[in-house]
């Protein structure tokens, strides 16, 4: 395949992932991804447990699988304004799925078209990835920067230029080499009064955790190494613990539904409405 035939299927999947239900899309190449910093660090990181992990019999938490065969990345993103709050609540209940979001499904449902088409149009491979790591997920936040579609801001987040950080995301893997659609050069976090720190009601940002001459690296979490993952997964525990039991309007269905927090992301004034 000629490298304008890569292009222009890759711009072909980018427009085709937008109509399906997708946001902001992007490619990257799966040989770049092992290299991201993420990807990188999981091997060095201490075992770290919270609502995020899951653990799974003879692996690691945190350390990535790839698929045999997987060549590119296709990252997909679903906004999520603060006026729609309830695609990050976690629901459990007689009608929804265990263990899952509204958001999450959208995105599902969208990467299934996405790869029913692919299969069927293109004869492309695809891996739909799930969203755990140790249940054959990859690190989506270096996916989707290395795919073009922002940078990791000083709260540890995803930041666009669209949205900010308040998007959701989701990754399915291929099997052909395309070009990636990124990085770019975006960066609104440098002149930033870094308010998304301020705003975090556990000061999982108050100290350094992280140094390059510990990970042999630049890029961070949370940029500098200042994010504390076990201040913010105590967040996290807490939000579970304060789960509500709501009922709809129209039936007698009760769901138990978890509203996570969101203050570093309301607080970021990127992609604000």
């Amino acid at each position: 395949m000629s490298g304008s035939d890569q292009k222009n299927i890759g711009q072909e999947i980018i427009a085709k992932a937008k109509e399906l239900g997708a946001d902001l899309a992007g490619i990257a190449r799966v040989e770049d991804l092992k290299k991201s910093p993420s990807h990188i660090m999981s091997e060095k990181m201490p075992e770290f447990d919270n609502v995020a992990t899951k653990v799974v019999k003879g692996r690691k938490p945190g350390i990535v699988e790839w698929p045999n065969g997987s060549r590119s990345a296709i990252v997909i993103a679903l906004a999520h304004p603060a006026e729609k709050p309830e695609l990050d609540w976690w629901v459990l209940g007689e009608k929804s799925t265990a263990g899952n979001t509204p958001g999450n499904k959208l995105l599902m449902e969208t990467v299934s078209k996405l790869a029913e088409w692919l299969e069927k149009e293109k004869t492309i491979t695809c891996f739909k990835l799930p969203y755990h790591i140790e249940h054959g997920g990859i690190y989506m936040k270096d996916a989707a920067v290395m795919a073009g579609l922002g940078c990791i801001g000083m709260n540890n987040i995803l930041v666009t230029p669209e949205y900010g950080p308040r998007q959701r995301l989701r990754i399915m893997l291929i099997n052909i080499d395309l070009p990636t659609s990124g990085p770019v050069e975006f960066d609104p976090c440098a002149e930033c009064d870094v308010v998304c720190r301020e705003a975090c009601p556990v000061d999982a940002f108050s100290k350094t955790v992280y140094t390059g001459q510990e990970y042999g690296l630049e890029e961070l979490p949370g940029r500098t190494g200042v994010y504390s993952r076990p201040l913010c997964s105590r967040q996290m525990d807490e939000d579970t613990a304060n789960q509500k039991l709501t009922m709809e309007d129209d039936s007698e269905t009760r769901e138990k539904v978890t509203k996570f927090c969101r203050e570093c992301e309301f607080s970021c004034p990127v992609g604000a409405s």
